[in-house]
């Protein structure tokens, strides 16, 4: 029998789980996109395939009830790391081969997928494996170690590709080493926390609930969900909040890379993990800091409209970028952070009101499916962002985003928002 294991400080595994948990996030859904494009597949195609990679995002509530009760929260973490670090290894060795594309976008899909569980698990075992005071203190240090790996999987890992690229000549090379670099780091997660990661005794496995008890319990928290007051309207709005942001982040690196006598900036490997997963990664978590601050003194139905915006206006960046082309490389680190700083302040008031929507008798379960309905709002735009970008080249393309804001501002004065919701609660004299 399995005993609590109480001999490891949290310290010495929640770094290490949310760092796991944010790398394979990032491959997935940003170093992808640059993979694919160096390797020569059309921005049409990069933008539409890639994007069918948050599938397993948007559809994770589905499956969650399952990871919850089939096998303990641990074994799932352990598990997952060991299945992500093997489909890692896969697109390594399917890089160099001729049919690269097809194969390495169905174990891609396959790493998602792992991913999205490695997720549910991970997040319910923060629940048990610390009692609420621990949860509240190291809830930031999840969310840092979470940003550290967006940093290394957009920033320090795309150097590497690209020093690769210079040192061995050979691009598929290059980023065959990367992947081999990023499975053999998934091993040592494995080894590390199969050994590391407590036993709490409330991580078992539910065997008092039957197959039909968990899809009729499931069923009737699905349906609860779309009974919500105003289901409709919040459904719209998050799936069209993030509608701009959905095609640029497709279009973004691929602009960045493209040589300059067809519109893009003709920046390096190296220099595109610069710009865009480090200082454009820093300015990302900056704003969300900065805008979980502001929230907190006024709340989520003032802050709405100018977050609302600021996820917006800033993509005039980008439509700089696209028009004036400025070789300065400073000059395009700081439109980047703008950019970056503005999507980090603007998300904020769209994770906030996904709680506020889901609170509940419910709200774990409902805000699992807003987190889907977020998914698919990245999905789908994202899936036509390379063709259009194709049809209208990339200056008009950058205008065609600033134009999308038009729908989210145009629901906002719909939405009911409780005035003090987000405010932080002053204690009575």
């Amino acid at each position: 029998m399995q005993k609590n294991n109480t001999n490891y400080s949290p310290w010495s595994w929640i770094p290490t789980l949310y760092f796991a948990e944010g790398l394979p996030y990032v491959v997935a859904m940003s170093v992808a996109v640059i993979m694919y494009k160096r390797l020569g597949i059309s921005n049409t195609d990069v933008a539409l395939y890639t994007s069918w990679l948050y599938l397993p995002w948007v559809i994770k509530p589905f499956w969650s009830p399952f990871v919850d009760t089939i096998k303990t929260k641990r074994w799932w973490i352990v598990t997952m790391q060991l299945l992500i670090g093997a489909g890692l290894a896969g697109v390594a060795f399917l890089i160099p081969t001729t049919f690269f594309f097809q194969a390495t976008l169905a174990v891609l899909w396959l790493i998602a997928f792992s991913s999205a569980t490695h997720d549910i698990a991970a997040d319910g075992f923060y629940m048990l494996g610390l009692d609420t005071s621990q949860q509240s203190f190291f809830v930031g240090i999840r969310s840092t170690f979470y940003r550290l790996a967006m940093i290394t999987g957009q920033g320090l890992l795309i150097i590497v590709a690209g020093a690769l690229e210079l040192y061995t000549g050979k691009i598929r090379l290059a980023w065959s080493i990367t992947f081999f670099i990023l499975a053999g780091l998934f091993g040592l997660f494995f080894i590390y926390h199969r050994f590391i990661l407590p036993h709490p005794d409330a991580d078992t496995t539910k065997t008092e609930n039957s197959p039909n008890q968990i899809f009729r319990e499931f069923g009737l928290t699905f349906a609860s969900f779309f009974q919500k007051k105003g289901i409709l309207l919040a459904i719209v709005f998050m799936l069209l909040y993030r509608l701009g942001e959905a095609m640029l982040v497709k279009m973004a690196s691929p602009f960045l890379l493209d040589a300059r006598n067809i519109g893009g900036l003709g920046l390096s490997t190296q220099q595109v993990g610069l710009v865009y997963g480090t200082v454009g990664v820093i300015s990302l978590t900056l704003g969300g800091i900065v805008g979980g601050i502001a929230a907190s003194f006024r709340g989520l139905k003032y802050w709405i409209w100018p977050m609302a915006l600021s996820i917006t206006l800033p993509h005039l960046a980008y439509v700089y970028l696209s028009w004036f082309l400025p070789t300065n490389f400073i000059i395009i680190n700081i439109a980047v952070a703008v950019e970056q700083f503005g999507y980090g302040f603007g998300f904020t008031g769209y994770m906030l009101y996904l709680i506020y929507f889901a609170d509940g008798e419910h709200k774990t379960a409902h805000y699992a499916i807003c987190t889907g309905f977020m998914a698919l709002g990245m999905m789908l735009p994202g899936m036509i962002a390379g063709w259009l970008q194709t049809a209208i080249g990339y200056q008009h393309f950058f205008i065609w985003i600033m134009i999308l804001a038009i729908p989210t501002l145009t629901i906002i004065p719909f939405l009911k928002i409780d005035k003090e919701f987000g405010k932080k609660k002053t204690p009575n004299p």
